[in-house]
C-alpha cells in the first residue's frame, strides 16, 4: 500500500470516529474540506403512542345580556284616561330610553297611585262635585258624599242621584274604594250633563272636562275654580305617581314639565269679575262722604280677591269739584276722589257704555279717561269719540286671550270729536265678534240697553242679545239693568240680561237693592265656569252679600234664585 493511499484511510477513519461520536456525545469537527457533501445517515423516529382521551368539565354557556333599554312603560287601569295619554306622549318622546306596552302586568314602569313600588309624585288630576247651572244648592261637604259612596246618601244626595263616567269610577275607586252596589250611575261623558239635567242629578266631573253649563258646588267650602285652592286638604284631588320594582334607576329619566300630568294648572287660569251699574251720585256719594270712600265694598272685598280683571260699568264721568246731591237730581258726576272706592275692589276695565257721562260736559268724559290712563286701565263701549268707543278691547293673560265690546243703544252717544258712549250698530258688531273669534279671542259683549224694570226681558231684548249671540261670543251681559233679571244660555252662549245695580242708590223696591256679580273663570283659552255672586243693596250704596235664609226675603239667596231660574226664556 502506498504511503498516499495509507494516510487517505487514516483520515477517513478519523471522520467516521468524529462523526459516531458526534452523535452519541459530541465532537467538535474539523472543517470538512470543500468537496462532495456526505449523505447524512437517518436517525429512526419513535413510535407514536396516543395519550389516553378525559371527559372534559361542562362549560356553561354566557348568558345573552338584557339590553339596557329602551325600558317599557304603561299605565294601571285607575289612571285617567286624558293622564295617561299624555304619560304616553312623554314616554314617546323620550323613544331612546322607554318604549310604550299596553300591558301593564309586563311593563317595566307604570303610572298608578301610592302603591308602587318606588313610587315618585308626577302630578294631580283633580275633580269637582258640579249640578247643572240653574241649581240653587251652593255646596257639599264630603262626609255627605262619602256616605252616598259608600250606599248610605246623606245631605243632598238624599235627593240627587250621583253620576260618573267609566273612567272617573275606576279613579275615585282608588281613593275610596269600590262604591256599594247601584248608588253611582255611570253614563258616557258625551251624555253627561244631558242625564244630570234630565234627571235633576249630581256628577263628579274632571277638572278639565268642565264648561258653563255646569254649576261648580263648593266642597268643604273648597272650589276648583278659585286660586290658590290648597291641593293638599282639597277632598278629591288624586295624587299620581310613576313607580317601578325592576327599572327603579330609570324615573329620572323622563322630560317632563312639572305641570305635565296635572289637569288643573293655575297658570292657565284667568278670572274676570262683571258687574252691573255703578253710579257713586246721589245717595250713594253721601254715604261715602259720611263713611269713607271705600265703606260700600267692605262686604264684597273677598269676591274680586285674585281677579286678573275687574269690570266696572260707570256711567257717570269724574268732575273734581262735584258735590253730592240728593236723590231728586238726575244730572250726575263723580268726585274724582270716589275712585278710591274702584281701586279698592282692584278694577281695571271700565265699560263707558252710560247714559249719564256727558251730563255735566264732554270735557269731564275726558277728564275721566286721564284718570283711567293714569292708572293703567282700559276702556271699552265708550271714549273720547265714537271710533274710540267702537274699538274692541283685547287683553292677554297667560295663554287666555279676552275681548271686550260693548255699546249703547239710547243715547246720548259720543261724536267724531267729542266723548260718550258708543253707538251701537249691530251689524258692525257681529263682524267684529266674528273676526274676534277667528283671532282667537273669547268675547265678551255688553250693551246699554232700553231699561225696563222688570225680572224677565222684553220680547226685543231677547231678539237683540240672541242676535249678537249667535255672532260667537262666550258672554252677553245686559249692562243697562237697574233690576236684576233673568239669564239664559243659548246656543252653548250665556246671556245674562241685567245683573240689576252695583254701586248706586236705588233702594225703592226688591228688584233694585237685588244685584248679581258674574265671575268668569277662563282656562286653557275658553270659558271654563260661571260663578253666580249675588247681593242686597243697604244704606244706599252698600252691597252686602246674600244668604240663604235670611230673614229678609229679598236678601235669601235661594228664594231670589230659584225665581231667577223660573224666569228664563
Amino acid at each position: 500500500m502506498s504511503t498516499k493511499r495509507a494516510s487517505y484511510r487514516l483520515l477517513v477513519d478519523l471522520i467516521s470516529v468524529c462523526v459516531l461520536a458526534w452523535l452519541f456525545g459530541g465532537c467538535a469537527l474539523p472543517t470538512p474540506p470543500v468537496g462532495p457533501t456526505p449523505t447524512p445517515t437517518r436517525t429512526p423516529r419513535p413510535t407514536y403512542s396516543p395519550t389516553p382521551t378525559l371527559t372534559p368539565t361542562p362549560v356553561p354557556p354566557t348568558p345573552t345580556p338584557t339590553p339596557a333599554f329602551p325600558v317599557t312603560a304603561g299605565c294601571v287601569a285607575s289612571v285617567p284616561d286624558a293622564a295617561c295619554e299624555r304619560f304616553r306622549a312623554s314616554v314617546t318622546k323620550a323613544a331612546m330610553y322607554f318604549a310604550w306596552s299596553d300591558d301593564a302586568a309586563q311593563a317595566d314602569t307604570l303610572l298608578g297611585g301610592a302603591e308602587l313600588p318606588n313610587a315618585t309624585p308626577l302630578g294631580v288630576w283633580t275633580y269637582a262635585v258640579a249640578a247643572p247651572f240653574f241649581t240653587v244648592a251652593d255646596e257639599v261637604v264630603s262626609a255627605d258624599l262619602r256616605a252616598a259612596w259608600g250606599g248610605t246618601p246623606a245631605g243632598p244626595f238624599a235627593l240627587h242621584a250621583l253620576l260618573v263616567t267609566t273612567d272617573t269610577l275606576e279613579a275615585l275607586t282608588t281613593l275610596w274604594g269600590a262604591p256599594a252596589a247601584g248608588v253611582i250611575q255611570t253614563v258616557a261623558a258625551t251624555e253627561l250633563l244631558t242625564v244630570a239635567e234630565q234627571m235633576d242629578a249630581w256628577a263628579i266631573v274632571p277638572f278639565e272636562a268642565l264648561e258653563p253649563r255646569w254649576k261648580v258646588l263648593l266642597l268643604d267650602g273648597l272650589s276648583v275654580v278659585d286660586k290658590g285652592l290648597d291641593m293638599t286638604t282639597y277632598p278629591l284631588a288624586m295624587t299620581l305617581y310613576w313607580g317601578s320594582a325592576r327599572r327603579p334607576e330609570t324615573l329620572a329619566l323622563l322630560p317632563r314639565d312639572p305641570d305635565t300630568f296635572s289637569d288643573r294648572i293655575e297658570t292657565r287660569m284667568t278670572r274676570v269679575v262683571m258687574t252691573g251699574v255703578t253710579a257713586m251720585t246721589r245717595g250713594t256719594a253721601l254715604l261715602m262722604d259720611r263713611k269713607g270712600v271705600t265703606y260700600p265694598a267692605q262686604d264684597i272685598l273677598p269676591w274680586f280677591a285674585n281677579a286678573d280683571f275687574v269690570h266696572i260699568s260707570n256711567e257717570v264721568s269724574f268732575k273734581p269739584d262735584c258735590v253730592a246731591e240728593g236723590s231728586g237730581t238726575m244730572s250726575f258726576c263723580s268726585h274724582d276722589s270716589y275712585i278710591g272706592l274702584l281701586e279698592a275692589i282692584h278694577t281695571n276695565i271700565i265699560e263707558l257704555t252710560g247714559n249719564h257721562l256727558e251730563d255735566k260736559g264732554t270735557q269731564w268724559v275726558d277728564h275721566s279717561l286721564e284718570m283711567y290712563r293714569a292708572r293703567g286701565w282700559q276702556w271699552f263701549g265708550g271714549g273720547a269719540n265714537q271710533a274710540d268707543g267702537a274699538k274692541p278691547l283685547t287683553v292677554t293673560h297667560g295663554v287666555n286671550r279676552i275681548a271686550f265690546i260693548g255699546c249703547n243703544t239710547v243715547g246720548p252717544f259720543a261724536g267724531e270729536d267729542s266723548g260718550g258712549a258708543a253707538r251701537c250698530d249691530f251689524e258692525q258688531m257681529r263682524t267684529a265678534i266674528q273676526q274676534l273669534q277667528a283671532d282667537g279671542y273669547q268675547t265678551i259683549v255688553t250693551l246699554q240697553y232700553l231699561e225696563d224694570y222688570n225680572y224677565a226681558p222684553t220680547p226685543q231684548q231677547i231678539r237683540d242679545f240672541r242676535y249678537l249671540a249667535e255672532a260667537g261670543p262666550v258672554y252677553v251681559q245686559g249692562s243697562q239693568a237697574h233690576q236684576a233679571q233673568t239669564m239664559e244660555f243659548y246656543n252653548g252662549v250665556f246671556i245674562h240680561y241685567g245683573l240689576g245695580n252695583f254701586f248706586f242708590d236705588q233702594m225703592w223696591s226688591d228688584g233694585t237693592r237685588q244685584e248679581f256679580v258674574d265671575r268668569l273663570t277662563f282656562y286653557d283659552g275658553r270659558l271654563l265656569n260661571i260663578d253666580l255672586r249675588t247681593a242686597i243693596l243697604e244704606e244706599y250704596g252698600r252691597p252686602r252679600p246674600m244668604t240663604v235664609g235670611d230673614p229678609d226675603p229679598a236678601a235669601d239667596r235661594a228664594k231670589f234664585l230659584q225665581m231667577i231660574f223660573e224666569l228664563r226664556p
